[in-house]
């Protein structure tokens, strides 16, 4: 299924590090040809360089993605130095877990920009092109937590994977004939994500993602999704440690 994946031009967001990183590596060793976006440009350079070392392609875009206009630019740098786009992959996102008695706003504020907004900005960049072309694949990341509330704690952050996984099924059905869409709920996955916790719930979290699977089970299902013919759309994948109740 390999072959349904080499030179598939493919955009990643939040691609410096963690499943973004992982996803890059994974589905340049099968021949896609790789840009990565996120606002940490030291940590995409190393992604590019071992992807390059490895006999891949790959180039870097300094890129925040609650920024609507920079997220326009490098898809159309992306569209001008590969020569197109098959595949956009709104991975970019935050996870600062924290009950809402603490009324942290910022927080909220930060995971609907980039979790929502962010998403939203990358569909907005890639639409109309992948309708033009009559083809296309927009595969976003919701989690598990968009499946079922994770609380305490986790209710904004469950609100806005609930709604990335809305609009991922919303946007099926409006342009599935045309680009296929695909959401992934993964559960504990081993990446930043957990970081972003710095209140009373951290020790929870880091304990929590104590059972957390590698980032490469993800890659490894985005590429099962990306791998398939173009008359098969894989709208949902979820997946989780052996060992997660939630």
């Amino acid at each position: 299924m390999s072959e349904d994946i080499k030179g598939k031009i493919v955009l990643i967001t939040g691609g410096g590090t963690g499943l973004g990183a992982e996803t890059a590596r994974h589905l340049a060793s099968k021949g896609a040809r790789v840009a990565v976006a996120a606002r940490r440009k030291d940590k995409l350079d190393e992604v590019v360089a071992a992807i390059t070392a490895a006999g891949g392609e790959a180039r870097a875009y300094a890129l925040d993605v609650v920024d609507k206009q920079q997220v326009t630019a490098v898809v159309a740098a992306v569209i001008a130095d590969f020569g197109g786009l098959d595949v956009l992959i709104n991975n970019a996102g935050l996870m600062p877990i924290r009950p809402m008695a603490e009324v942290n706003t910022d927080e909220w504020d930060a995971m609907i920009d980039v979790n929502i907004k962010g998403t939203l900005y990358g569909i907005a960049a890639v639409l109309p092109g992948f309708l033009k072309q009559e083809r296309g694949h927009i595969i976003n990341l919701s989690s598990v937590a968009g499946l079922k509330v994770f609380a305490p704690g986790g209710t904004v952050y469950s609100g806005t994977k609930f709604a990335v996984r809305a609009i991922s099924e919303g946007l099926r059905q409006e342009v599935g004939g045309k680009v296929r869409v695909t959401s992934i709920e993964p559960g504990a996955v081993d990446s930043d994500l957990k970081l972003a916790t710095t209140g009373t719930a951290q020790s929870a979290v880091l304990d929590f993602y104590k059972q957390a699977i590698p980032a490469s089970s993800v890659a490894r299902a985005i590429a099962f999704a990306i791998a398939q013919p173009a008359d098969v759309d894989i709208n949902e994948i979820v997946l989780r440690p052996t060992a997660q109740e939630f």
